[in-house]
């Protein structure tokens, strides 16, 4: 069947639903957004707190990755009788999803500030969270911004699985044409869905180098 179908019939599949098309990748958009600022707050915060401990550090990362390896299906079916469907149990799925390259790239970043820069600071009289925050998260701005990066990618993918609890976004259009098999516009939904899906990570990706770009001081970007 594959080898059949013409390519130039999405266009016109496209055109035929251009507005419905706009408007779930513009919520697509919204609910990874919306979950990455979350995750950015609560991720950086517990970076914040547990990067110079040792035992608070590997339980934080640890909990990020055990909450990663939960199938994203499972998780959202058991938010349903708590949470209900649409956008909140998309929200907070995606959100606790996208914990682990923040938490992990916030303590890396922290970390990996030289002792003796720190050590300089303090003996200019600058107190612990001045070092922190003129010192450390200068330093370590562009690794947390990658971690935010990761993250992003893992949530645009993550986020057309919410369409099993009513979630906005294109995954509407996947879970539709793998509904419909066999029918005519079955593999026109998949492949809409899917092929702006990707689109939107390559585009949201792009925007994050240019954040950190722009974002990183000269000196550390040298």
């Amino acid at each position: 069947m594959l080898g059949r179908y013409d390519l130039s019939t999405i266009w016109v599949f496209m055109l035929d639903r251009q507005e419905e098309i706009i408007q779930l990748a513009i919520e697509h958009i919204l609910v990874v957004l919306m979950s990455l600022f979350f995750a950015a707050i609560i991720g950086v915060l517990v970076g914040l707190l547990v990067w110079d401990r040792a035992l608070s550090r590997s339980v934080a990362i640890a909990a990020a990755a055990i909450i990663l390896t939960i199938p994203s299906m499972a998780l959202l079916a058991m938010m349903i009788p708590v949470f209900g469907l649409g956008w909140l149990p998309t929200v907070i799925a995606l959100s606790m999803y996208s914990l682990l390259p923040i938490v992990r790239n916030t303590v890396v970043g922290l970390r990996e500030v030289s002792p003796a820069v720190m050590e300089s600071a303090s003996g200019m009289g600058m107190s612990k969270l001045g070092v922190l925050l003129r010192i450390q998260i200068p330093i370590a701005w562009p690794v947390i911004l990658t971690g935010v990066r990761v993250s992003t990618q893992l949530a645009v993918g993550i986020a057309a699985i919410a369409a099993y609890v009513a979630g906005p976004g294109l995954g509407a259009y996947i879970f539709k044409g793998l509904s419909m098999l066999g029918a005519v516009h079955a593999l026109n939904f998949a492949l809409v869905g899917t092929i702006l899906i990707a689109l939107i990570a390559l585009a949201l990706d792009g925007i994050f180098i240019l954040i950190t770009r722009y974002t990183t001081s000269e000196g550390i970007r040298a």
